[in-house]
């Protein structure tokens, strides 16, 4: 059973409920320690002096903000828990916005909310439905574990959800910040409407279970191999940027495949033969080849002998 890591109420008007707040993801990250080359040493790391290389006790380690090269001022950690918010007992709705019309960019994490007792369901419902009958999210600050969060209660099918929100002044212009972004907007033409029946052709209802963090089996795929002595075979490169000359005919390949047609269209204006390829650099584009096996011409790596060593 899940341990809430926040309780406290949900207030909106004068309607309030009592709520447990619980974590609606969990990381598949693989961890590995640091070790010492050739051993099975961990590697420690300390907190040093950057000018004498000595070890620093963590009660004489203070924070310094540098207002200029070289130049800090410095903050006591008792002054910012003095000017630190205390922890929020109350999630205090001040607003109620349209869903819709909060951008993905500023979702930050996610927690399902729960109420805290089975004389609470009827109001955690009616709130609930309301929010699910008005496509609205509620607006709300909350501090958790010393931070203070803006954060958007919405409803799911069951539940509550409360997303916790970038602020306004951490989420970048994109516009201002990247390069090279296209000046003009496509125009209405053969290719953009390839391009919407290419989407079309390949659109799906959302079933997240289809997709895997293929990195972290790969990952896994190595440990194991390691440790049996196996080889582990190099991935595929990236696929070459397509050219613009060409686009009408890759989309009306890919148009194709997407279709389950199949037809090689992109090679059809030049009616050229491919050259036999030698044995070595065939394999790419093969059966049995996935997007995550070995590319064609590139030697597997040899994962060599495991290390048996113990720490003792």
């Amino acid at each position: 059973m899940a341990r809430a890591i926040w309780t406290g109420v949900i207030s909106f008007g004068l309607v309030s409920v009592p709520v447990g707040l619980f974590t609606a993801t969990e990381d598949h990250t693989v961890h590995f320690h640091q070790l010492q080359r050739g051993t099975a040493d961990r590697i420690r790391n300390r907190r040093v002096n950057e000018r004498t290389g000595d070890e620093v006790s963590p009660k004489d380690i203070v924070k310094g903000y540098e207002v200029a090269e070289g130049e800090y001022v410095v903050v006591e950690p008792d002054e910012l828990d003095a000017i630190a918010p205390g922890r929020s007992q109350t999630v205090d709705i001040t607003d109620f916005v349209d869903l819709a019309e909060i951008e993905p960019v500023y979702f930050d994490r996610t927690y399902y909310v729960a109420p805290r007792g089975k004389e609470y369901e009827k109001v955690y419902e009616l709130l609930r439905a309301a929010l699910a009958d008005t496509g609205r999210a509620g607006i709300a600050t909350v501090v958790m574990r010393g931070k203070q969060y803006l954060t958007a209660l919405r409803a799911e099918d069951r539940l509550l959800v409360l997303q916790t929100l970038h602020w306004a002044d951490e989420v970048r212009d994109p516009v201002a910040e990247l390069p090279g972004l296209p000046e003009r907007r496509a125009g209405k033409g053969r290719e953009l409407t390839m391009a919407v029946q290419l989407i079309e052709a390949m659109s799906g209802p959302w079933e997240p279970g289809r997709y895997h963090d293929t990195y972290q089996e790969k990952v896994r795929e190595l440990v194991t191999a390691k440790a049996a002595g196996q080889e582990v075979a190099a991935a595929e490169e990236a696929p070459r940027a397509t050219d613009v000359i060409d686009l009408m005919a890759v989309l009306e390949n890919s148009l194709d495949q997407a279709r389950g047609t199949g037809r090689a269209r992109a090679g059809e204006p030049r009616r050229e033969k491919r050259p036999k390829q030698p044995a070595g650099a065939r394999g790419r584009g093969s059966k049995g080849t996935s997007a995550g096996g070995p590319s064609a011409g590139s030697p597997a790596r040899t994962a060599g002998s495991p290390q048996r060593t113990r720490t003792s």
